[in-house]
C-alpha cells in the first residue's frame, strides 16, 4: 500500500478502528518469561503498542508513515519512531536493541502489508532466543445484525477488483499468510486463532471505519466510489435510528511463535 494512503488515511484511521482487548495481551505477556522490551511494527496510532505496554517495560512502536505517527496515543512507555522503508536493516536492528533484545513483536493488522523476505529475518535476528515470541493479527468481517451484515457483504463485494493481494491476505483470515515460526498455542501457520472483538458504534462511526479501508481509496484513485449515496441510504435504513448505538462484533485472526532453534 502506498505511504501516502496511510497518510490520507491517518486522522480517520486513530478514531474509526476499534481497542484491542486486554486480555490478548496478558495471554501473550504469559507466553514470554522477560518483559522487559517489545517491538510494535506498522504501529499506525499505537492502539496496540499501548495495550502492549500494560505488560512490558518499554515498548517501541514503529510506522513508514511519520502522518500516522503524528496521531499516536501517547503513553509514558511507548517510544514512536519513524522508520521509512530505505532504512537499512542494520540500523533498524539497531534502533530496536540489537539481536536477541526483544520479548515480543506485535504487528496488528499490518504484516500483510509488508516485504516478508526482509522482515521475517529481521523478527529473527531481534527476538530473544529462546523466550522471544512474534504475534500478528487482523480482523476479517463485522458483524451488527442480519439485515446490516447483508448490506456489508455487497459493500466488500463491490471492492474486489480493487483488492491488493496484501488486502486478501487480511480477507482470507492470514489462513495464507506465511508464518515460519514455531507454534506457541496461539494458532500456527495456515491455522490462525479465531477471537472476537466488541465495540460500540454509532452509524457515523461505521461510516467512519469504512471510509477508512483502503480498498476505499485505492477504488477512488480509479475513479469508483465504493460507498455511493444509495448505498449509504441502505445502510442507514438497516441501521434504525441516527443515534442508535450498535455492538460491532469483528472476527479476529491471530499467529503468535517463536524462532525454530
Amino acid at each position: 500500500m502506498a505511504d501516502h494512503l496511510f497518510n490520507e488515511q491517518a486522522a480517520i484511521y486513530s478514531e474509526a478502528r476499534p481497542r484491542y482487548p486486554s486480555e490478548w495481551f496478558s495471554m501473550l505477556a504469559a507466553l514470554t518469561p522477560q518483559h522487559s522490551v517489545a517491538w510494535d511494527v506498522g504501529t499506525g496510532n499505537g492502539q496496540a503498542a499501548i495495550g502492549v505496554a500494560e505488560q512490558y517495560k518499554k515498548v517501541i512502536a514503529t510506522d513508514i508513515s511519520d502522518e500516522q505517527l503524528k496521531h499516536a496515543i501517547p503513553h509514558p512507555q511507548v517510544q514512536y519512531v519513524h522508520t521509512p522503508l530505505a532504512m537499512p536493516d542494520d540500523e533498524l536492528v539497531s534502533l530496536i536493541g540489537g539481536e536477541d533484545s526483544v520479548d515480543l513483536i506485535t504487528a496488528s493488522t499490518a504484516v500483510q502489508w509488508f516485504d516478508l523476505d526482509r522482515f521475517y529475518p529481521i523478527v529473527k535476528r531481534v527476538l530473544r532466543k529462546p523466550g522471544g515470541i512474534i504475534a500478528v493479527w487482523c480482523y476479517g468481517s463485522m458483524e451488527f445484525s442480519p439485515e446490516i451484515d447483508g448490506i456489508l457483504r455487497r459493500f466488500f463485494e463491490l471492492g474486489i477488483p480493487f483488492q491488493s493481494q496484501s488486502f486478501k491476505i487480511a480477507l482470507q483470515c492470514y489462513k495464507t499468510l506465511p508464518f515460519p515460526f514455531e507454534s506457541v498455542g496461539v494458532g500456527c501457520e495456515g491455522q490462525p486463532l479465531e477471537l472476537d472483538m466488541r465495540k460500540e458504534m454509532s452509524f457515523q462511526g461505521l461510516l467512519k471505519f469504512l471510509r477508512s479501508l483502503p480498498v476505499v481509496h485505492i477504488a477512488k484513485e480509479q475513479g469508483v466510489d465504493l460507498l455511493p449515496e444509495e448505498l449509504l441510504k441502505e445502510f442507514e435504513r438497516a441501521w434504525g435510528e441516527p443515534e442508535m448505538v450498535r455492538t460491532a462484533i469483528y472476527k479476529t485472526y491471530m499467529l503468535a511463535g517463536k524462532v525454530k532453534l
